[in-house]
């Protein structure tokens, strides 16, 4: 089978590691969806991965209340770095090659942020994992996803989420809401769906790149994407 797309960048929410704990991350969790890219990974795919922090820490959370917004989303970033480290380690123990960069210099830890040396990866075969989102505070890590995306010449950025794809409203309370397997930015934006939030989805209709929103929680389903099947809703230009 010949994929769709040559380069994806895949979006991770933190809290899709979580699985059914509270917070933080779980095993057999982290392990699905590693398999999940190894089957893609397999078929050539070139990938980079945004992944979030809100399993550990949000600068928006609860948590956060009364401390100082740079503060918070900084503590967010560093939460994400934790996220990238386990994702890599999960992907090294399937036998998938990967590198950690960070917006954040950790040097320690990981590599900063090079975008030559991520595209050199890619054209490698190793999946690429930016963290600590644009390394700014007051940016969501969506909007990272949309500038890595946008930096490495990604033909599409792929939101994993654990709806399968967009609603016409929330299919958990409304039995009658209907998936959108397209949708374009304009309409997405002018109904205010919640893809992305608004810079994240601007910068990405800005710089045509498409977004499809899929559910990482259903077997194969990134595969389907991968592929150019009806999987999940596709936001277009």
């Amino acid at each position: 089978m010949t994929p769709k797309y040559k380069r994806i960048l895949l979006k991770l929410s933190g809290e899709a590691l979580m699985g059914e704990d509270p917070f933080g991350i779980n095993r057999q969790t982290i392990e699905a969806i590693v398999a999940e890219v190894a089957q893609v990974a397999r078929l050539g795919v070139e990938m980079g991965v945004v992944i979030g922090g809100g399993n550990i820490f949000r600068g928006l959370a609860p948590g956060a209340a009364g401390m100082d917004r740079a503060t918070a989303d900084y503590m967010g970033m560093l939460a994400t770095v934790m996220n990238a480290l386990a994702l890599s380690d999960s992907m090294r123990q399937a036998g998938i090659a990967s590198r950690v960069q960070s917006a954040l210099n950790i040097e320690q830890v990981c590599e900063p942020y090079i975008r030559g040396k991520a595209i050199r990866y890619l054209e490698e075969g190793k999946v690429v994992i930016f963290a600590a989102g644009t390394g700014n505070p007051f940016f969501t890590t969506d909007t990272a996803a949309a500038l890595r995306g946008s930096e490495i010449g990604a033909e599409i950025v792929v939101k994993a989420t654990k709806v399968d794809g967009i609603y016409t409203a929330d299919p958990k309370r409304d039995p009658r809401a209907q998936r959108y397997a397209r949708i374009s930015f304009d309409e997405a934006i002018a109904r205010n769906l919640k893809v992305m939030d608004a810079t994240a989805l601007t910068l990405c209709r800005d710089q045509k790149l498409p977004i499809n929103v899929f559910s990482i929680f259903k077997k194969d389903a990134l595969r389907r994407v991968v592929l150019g099947e009806d999987e999940g809703t596709l936001v277009h230009v």
